[in-house]
C-alpha cells in the first residue's frame, strides 16, 4: 500500500532538573553547595531515508517521544544528556506543522535532517547560584520544558520525468514497455490510484520515470483524487504529456491536451514552467492523415510543442519519446530553469535566545491578577517554597520583569491575589513585597 500522508505527535525531552546539594564532610558542617546541573532533553530529529518508499510505519505508530535529561546530583555530578530520537521518512518527504501549517522541512535528499522539536536545556544545581552574600543557596534550577506538537508528513515522489494526461490514455502502459515496472493495466479509468515508478535506461543514461494517476477536469480544486495526484508532479524536472488521438473515449484531444495544462496551472503555475513532451498514443487505431489528428498536431505546434506520434502497446514511437526526455534531462543539467524556493522555511525552536522567552504577561480573570512568562514559569518551578533565599530570587524576578509596572496600569490594589500557575501572593505595596 502507498501512504504518503500522516499525522503524528512529537516531544522532546525535558531537561533534568539541578541539584540542591551542600558538602557532608567530616569536621566541615556545611560545607557548601556541590548540587549538579541537569542533564540536555533529547531532540527529535527527522531524517531522510533511501531505503524507505511510503510512509506506512506512520499509520500504526503515532507518538514520539525523546529521552528526558536526568537530574543533577551531589558531589557536582551533571545528569546524563538524553539521547535524540531520530525518526526515518523517505526521501521526499515534507514535515508541517499541524497547527500552523507553516513547512518545518523538506527532505530531498538521503540523509538530509532537521531538528523538529529542540530538548529542554538542562538546569543548574544550586552551586551555581552562590554569590557573595549568597554562599548556601537552598535552590536549585529547574530543567528546561519539553517541546511537543502535532506533525503532517506528506511525501511527494522525486523523480526525473513524470507522466500526465487524463485516465486510460496509456501511461501505465508506456512506463511498463519502457522500465520494469509493473503497473495495474486494464481498459477502464482510474485502474492506477498510487503513483508508480520506474528507471529507464536508454543509450548510456538512465532517468527515473512515475506514471501520476490520471488527472480529471476540476483536480487543482481537489475532485477526484486531485491533490494526491498532482502533488506527486511538482519535483518531476520534465512532463510527458499522453494524449488519446484516437477518440477511443469519445473525447477530443485537443481538448484534453488543454483541460490536462489548464489543470497543472491551476495547481501550480511552476508546472508550466517545465519542458513538456507531448505524445500522440493509440496511434495505431487511426491514419496518420487522419483529420483530427492533423488538427491535433498543428495545434500543439503552433503553442510550441513537437508532436511524438506513440503506439506504447506495440513499441511504436516509444523509443523516440523517451530519446527526447533523456536530451530534455541533459538540457536541463547544462541549462536548468531558475525557480523560486517552493516554501518558505519556519524556524519554530524558541529558545532563551528569544525575545519573547523573558517576557512577562499580565492579565485579570475577573477576580485574580494572572502572570505569565516562559522564563517565569522556569523559575516558578525552580523555587523552594520553604527558602526566604529562593522566594526573594522570584520575587527579584517579577520586580525586574517590569510585570509589577503592568499590574500598577491595570488598577491593582493592596490586598489583592496575583497567581503564578497555582501559587498565590498577596500584593502588598512594597518593595519585594506582595
Amino acid at each position: 500500500m502507498f501512504v504518503d500522508r500522516a499525522k503524528i505527535f512529537i516531544k522532546s525531552g525535558k531537561g533534568g532538573n539541578g541539584c540542591v546539594s551542600f558538602r557532608r564532610e567530616p569536621f566541615v558542617p556545611e560545607g557548601g553547595p556541590d548540587g549538579g546541573d541537569g542533564g540536555k532533553g533529547g531532540d527529535v530529529i527527522f531524517q531522510s531515508d533511501e531505503n524507505m518508499r511510503t510512509l506506512m510505519d506512520f499509520r500504526f505508530k503515532r507518538k514520539y517521544e525523546a529521552e528526558n535529561g536526568q537530574d543533577g546530583m551531589k558531589k557536582k555530578r551533571y545528569g546524563k544528556n538524553g539521547e535524540n530520537l531520530i525518526i526515518k521518512v523517505p526521501v521526499g518527504t515534507m514535515v508541517i506543522d499541524e497547527a500552523s501549517g507553516h513547512v518545518m522541512g523538506d527532505l530531498t535528499e538521503h540523509g538530509q535532517s532537521f531538528v523538529a522539536a529542540k530538548g529542554g536545556k538542562g538546569g543548574k544545581g544550586n552551586t551555581k547560584f552562590t554569590t557573595s552574600t549568597r554562599q548556601a543557596p537552598n535552590f536549585a534550577e529547574a530543567g528546561g520544558f519539553a517541546k511537543e506538537r502535532d506533525i503532517i508528513l506528506e511525501m511527494k515522489l522525486i523523480a526525473d520525468v513524470g507522466l500526465v494526461g487524463f485516465p486510460n490514455v496509456g501511461k501505465s502502459t508506456l512506463l511498463s514497455v519502457s522500465t520494469s515496472a509493473k503497473p495495474k493495466i486494464a481498459n477502464y479509468h482510474f485502474t492506477t490510484i498510487d503513483p508508480n515508478l520506474g528507471v529507464v535506461k536508454i543509450y548510456d543514461t538512465s532517468f527515473v520515470m512515475a506514471d501520476i494517476a490520471g488527472i480529471i477536469e476540476g483536480a487543482h480544486e481537489g475532485a477526484g483524487l486531485g491533490h494526491k495526484f498532482l502533488k506527486h508532479i511538482e519535483r518531476t524536472k520534465v512532463l510527458i504529456h499522453v494524449v488519446d488521438v484516437s477518440g477511443s473515449e469519445g473525447r477530443n484531444p485537443i481538448e484534453d491536451f488543454d483541460k490536462i495544462n489548464y489543470e497543472l496551472e491551476q495547481y501550480s503555475p511552476r508546472l508550466m514552467k517545465k519542458p513538456q513532451i507531448v505524445v500522440a498514443n493509440k496511434i495505431d487505431l487511426i491514419d496518420e492523415e487522419d483529420p483530427q489528428y492533423i488538427e491535433f498536431k498543428e495545434y500543439v505546434e503552433a503553442k510550441g510543442y513537437k508532436v511524438f506520434p506513440m503506439s506504447a502497446p506495440i513499441n511504436i514511437g516509444v523509443k523516440e519519446v523517451l530519446a527526447e526526455a533523456a536530451n530534455k534531462l541533459n538540457q536541463l543539467l547544462l541549462e536548468p530553469i531558475e525557480e523560486e524556493d517552493e516554501y518558505e522555511m519556519f524556524d519554530f525552536e524558541a529558545d532563551e535566545n528569544d525575545p519573547d522567552y523573558r517576557t512577562v504577561y499580565a492579565d485579570f480573570d475577573g477576580r485574580d491578577y494572572i502572570l505569565s512568562g516562559k522564563q517565569l514559569e522556569k523559575i516558578f518551578n525552580s523555587t523552594n517554597f520553604n527558602d526566604p533565599g529562593s522566594m526573594r530570587y522570584l520575587y527579584k524576578y517579577i520586580e525586574k520583569s517590569g510585570a509589577l509596572d503592568q499590574l500598577r496600569e491595570m488598577g491593582i490594589e493592596d490586598g489583592d491575589t496575583i497567581k503564578v500557575k497555582d501559587f498565590e501572593f498577596e500584593y502588598i505595596d512594597e518593595d519585594y513585597y506582595f
